[in-house]
């Protein structure tokens, strides 16, 4: 008997300790198959680049990017009132201390930020939120090892030579010939 009660307060401090607290992935888990939304998965494949043809700096920046998940959600007349809830469940989950915001534009309903995860040396995830009171809102999250700020401008550098496999993108491009 004493041994199933040790057990029952072992698992309930377990259960506890688990973090309930919303995250980016938990929200992009949860609306991956939402209507509204457009999930995107996109791996370094889609650069599609002679990688022989980099600068260390480049090479280095592609080795700490791991993938990137998008999500998008697309504005329309119907669903105005979940833009606006779903718009305000990013932006508090964003307002946790671990996303550390690095830079913003833009004002009121329309804007982007650019936060991180980690430390600046060691960022493990970049954060770019989009949102227009148009069209809707993007989160896109790219998840590396070991990135830094520097990373990013190098990858920015190694997009522009590569040839982007735009068929990982067709469901964005979908999405934007709907707006149209």
């Amino acid at each position: 008997m004493k041994k199933i009660h040790l057990i029952a307060i072992i698992c309930s401090l377990f259960l506890a300790s688990c973090n309930s607290e919303p995250s980016l992935q938990k929200y992009f888990v949860e609306n991956t198959e939402n209507k509204d939304f457009i999930a995107v998965d996109i791996s370094p494949d889609i650069l599609n680049i002679e990688k022989t043809k980099l600068t260390p700096e480049q090479s280095e920046a592609l080795k700490s990017f791991d993938k990137m998940n998008i999500l998008a959600f697309k504005l329309d007349s119907s669903n105005v009132a979940q833009y606006d809830v779903e718009r305000t469940k990013v932006t508090d989950i964003l307002k946790n201390e671990k996303y550390q915001k690095l830079m913003s534009f833009g004002s009121g309903k329309n804007g982007v930020t650019v936060s991180f995860v980690g430390e600046e040396e060691n960022i493990e995830e970049f954060v770019v939120y989009a949102k227009s009171k148009e069209a809707g809102f993007a989160v896109v999250r790219i998840i590396g090892d070991k990135m830094n700020p520097t990373h990013i401008m190098n990858m920015l550098s190694v997009m522009q030579q590569s040839n982007i496999d735009l068929d990982q993108l067709k469901p964005l491009q979908e999405m934007m010939m709907q707006q149209k």
